[in-house]
């Protein structure tokens, strides 16, 4: 049994925000793969719900004539691992949101649901944040665009205001052109298992030269929220591709992420693991580029 008070059903984005300024204390439902769950254990329990799952403004992918890319926040988690403008301009996104779950829950699943849920070691958000996204948020009064890095405000809280709703994933077409991406998820099952830790790392390398020109680096579950090794970043930028660069980003991630202690797994072990996974990121990005030399 679910201790649910009410259920509203919203089918455009100014129903769902009507509904939300009407019932504040209701909480949004899309798959429902995080929410119920939480029901169920209680922890929301006797909420009211408002569902945005048969908003088709905020289903799909598309890229806009600007090349920018926009990717509703109800799209299944299956559906963006196989759309044509994923697979064809930041494949990265779509191998990362293959990571979550089973079958069932990537059919069910939404990246607007992954965002807003605040969780650390949620598979799309190391990718967004080294793909500089922007979120779109729908209040009913034109809104506002927010860069996924100043969403995350602490473990499970993100900055979503009443009445709020995530509508668009915005990735621009300047953090995608000529870079590569790769996303490395270590959990302690192959299947159906959260992080320990993931890295999602992007970069931009000069093929012909062998020279990285641009790295973003992203943790999860290496701090309370989604974390960007901003002083590895500037550290490895212009470095040559090769072992050296690929030493250099293991000894610095191991000095620079804070990952805690935690039943999961021990501080030292994420430390180990951080190292290696930004690691075979970064090979794997050289690789895609053309410009491994090693």
């Amino acid at each position: 049994m679910y201790d649910i008070e009410n259920y509203y059903n919203a089918s455009t984005i100014a129903e769902a925000v009507e509904l939300l300024k009407e019932h504040p204390d209701a909480r949004i439902i899309s798959g429902g793969s995080d929410v119920l769950i939480k029901i169920r254990e209680g922890k929301f329990a006797g909420t009211s719900l408002v569902s945005i799952r048969d908003i088709k403004e905020i289903k799909g992918v598309e890229r806009m004539e600007s090349g920018d890319i926009y990717i509703g926040a109800g799209t299944v988690f299956s559906h963006i691992t196989k759309d044509p403008v994923i697979r064809k301009w930041i494949p990265v996104l779509g191998e990362a949101v293959d990571q979550v779950g089973g079958p069932q829950v990537r059919n069910i699943g939404t990246i607007g649901g992954n965002i807003c849920n605040g969780a650390v070691s949620a598979d799309s958000v190391p990718t967004l944040f080294s793909l500089n996204a922007l979120l779109r948020l729908s209040d009913g009064k034109g809104g506002r665009t927010v860069p996924i890095s100043r969403f995350y405000l602490g473990p499970g809280k993100v900055d979503l205001g009443p009445g709020e709703i995530l509508t668009h994933v915005v990735i621009p077409e300047r953090e995608y052109t000529g870079y590569h991406g790769h996303y490395i998820k270590y959990s302690m099952r192959n299947a159906m298992d959260i992080a320990t830790l993931s890295c999602s790392v992007v970069s931009r390398i000069d093929a012909e030269k062998g020279i990285l020109e641009d790295i973003r680096i992203t943790f999860g579950v290496a701090a309370p929220v989604p974390y960007r090794c901003i002083k590895t970043e500037t550290a490895l930028k212009g470095m040559t591709v090769g072992e050296e660069l690929y030493d250099a980003i293991e000894k610095l991630v191991r000095e620079e992420i804070n990952p805690r202690d935690s039943w999961r797994a021990s501080r030292e072990f994420r430390l180990q693991i951080g190292g290696e996974i930004a690691r075979r990121a970064l090979i794997r990005t050289a690789e895609l580029a053309g410009g491994d030399r090693s």
